[in-house]
């Protein structure tokens, strides 16, 4: 599954949006700038964002954008379905009795695809901003594990 840049971008800027507000407007040029994505991109997302309710907008002098729920309420896979990204790994439409190929069945492995995008919008709901600015996500991703004892390895110690 691959997560299109409207997603990515869309929670890079509710992060950054998340950390750097501290209950004062946000100006859209400051997030564009510090996660270089381009401003009139994240116009269009913002305004997704602001009618799915993540957002509200302040407009005047030292306007910009706040969030509209404390961070620890605002989901990562809400701030992805806000800006109409689906969370799905397979071709098929979700909850579709009948498959993508062309007779209208399923492939071999349409279960496994459907269950991963299952799996991965369970995580994604699971996550909080707050867990993000917090950096509570962190596992074992950047790991590089140790490598696994041989016979060999056993033997010449």
């Amino acid at each position: 599954m691959k997560l299109s840049t409207k997603g990515r971008y869309a929670v890079m800027a509710m992060v950054d949006l998340a950390s750097t507000s501290r209950g004062n407007p946000i100006a859209l040029a400051d997030i564009a700038e510090r996660q270089e994505i381009s401003l009139s991109y994240l116009e269009q997302l913002f305004a997704k964002l602001r009618r799915g309710g993540l957002v509200r907008s302040v407009r005047g002098p030292g306007g910009g954008y706040l969030l509209a729920h404390a961070t620890d309420q605002t989901r990562i896979s809400d701030i992805i379905l806000a800006v109409d990204e689906p969370i799905r790994a397979t071709r098929c439409a979700p909850g579709s009795p009948t498959g993508c190929r062309v007779n209208k069945s399923r492939c071999l492995t349409h279960d496994l695809w459907e269950e991963l995008g299952n799996q991965i919008h369970l995580y994604l709901s699971s996550v909080t901003l707050a867990d993000v600015v917090a950096r509570k996500i962190l596992g074992t991703s950047g790991v590089i594990p140790a490598p696994a004892e041989t016979p060999a390895m056993v033997a010449a110690q």
